[in-house]
Parts: C-alpha cells; sequence; structure tokens
C-alpha cells in the first residue's frame, strides 16, 4: 500500500524547487513578503500547499506538483 503526500509546506517547497538552500533563507523571504501563493502574499512559511497551487517568487512561478 502506498500513500502519496497531498501537502507540503510552503519552506519545504521554496526548498524542494531550489529557490532557496535552507529554512532559513526561506523564513526570511516569506517573512520579508517576497512569496506569493496564488497571488497573494503569503507570510507563513507552515503554509501547506496542494496540488495546482501556483507559488511566485523572485520573478520565477512555481506549480505545485506532488504526484
Amino acid at each position: 500500500m502506498t500513500t502519496e503526500s497531498t501537502e507540503i509546506k510552503l519552506d519545504q517547497f521554496l526548498k524542494l524547487v531550489g529557490v532557496v538552500q535552507t529554512g532559513g533563507e526561506a523564513k526570511l523571504l516569506i517573512q520579508g513578503g517576497e512569496v506569493h501563493v496564488n497571488g497573494a502574499i503569503e507570510t507563513r512559511r507552515g503554509r501547506k500547499l496542494v496540488e495546482g497551487d501556483r507559488i511566485s517568487i523572485l520573478g520565477e512561478t512555481f506549480t505545485v506538483q506532488l504526484s
């Protein structure tokens, strides 16, 4: 039996896609208002992202794909 994750935390996602190297870097960018989730500024590093969410940061946009 396998279970696929249906969500990922924002700071983990930023590390996964290579925008940041550490959780500390992610925290600074998120709390500094540099990260948008689905067009809105997100300041919670623990924000849970789901499939299809769009993350914009530093001029780049990523779409969450968990499968």
